[in-house]
């Protein structure tokens, strides 16, 4: 509704249900339309966080190449940080229990284990696929829903 108020958006489709205020009744809306397109944000850097860095290593054992559920994960610093390593894009990869144990306060060369691929920076943003169920969607969106439904 503010973005309605603020003329940022026109109502296409209404449901039956009826906003009130002191002064207006405005029948609820069911599907906005944007007056002007808004262009993602793609110059934004990716924040470094533990999920991001999994899904940059598909989820990954950096070292012996296992897939692993994100519990079953560890971060680990390439250079250890005891030894100067920081909290970088570049330093952080994915790492099953055993080789970070394994590798422990040494760096990958040291403890004779190599690298699956050299760890960078994100330069994306995952992106989420959303599946809708056909039972899930009001009726009044299904001639504006381009997506695959199950």
């Amino acid at each position: 509704m503010i973005l309605w108020f603020q003329q940022k958006v026109d109502i296409v489709e209404t449901h039956e249900t009826i906003i009130r205020s002191v002064s207006q009744e405005i029948p609820a809306p069911a599907v906005l339309k944007l007056r002007k397109y808004i262009r993602p944000r793609t110059n934004k850097k990716v924040q470094l966080s533990r999920e991001n860095i999994f899904i940059r290593d598909n989820y990954c054992c950096q070292y012996c190449e296992k897939k692993l559920p994100y519990r079953d994960l560890t971060l680990d610093h390439v250079f250890p940080v005891s030894r100067g390593g920081g909290k970088s894009w570049e330093n952080l990869v994915a790492a099953c229990r055993e080789c970070n144990n394994k590798k422990g306060n040494r760096t990958p060369k040291e403890a004779n284990m190599k690298l699956l691929k050299k760890p960078v920076p994100m330069k994306w943003k995952p992106i989420f696929e959303v599946q809708i169920r056909l039972k899930d969607v009001d009726e009044l969106w299904s001639p504006y829903i381009k997506a695959s439904i199950i």
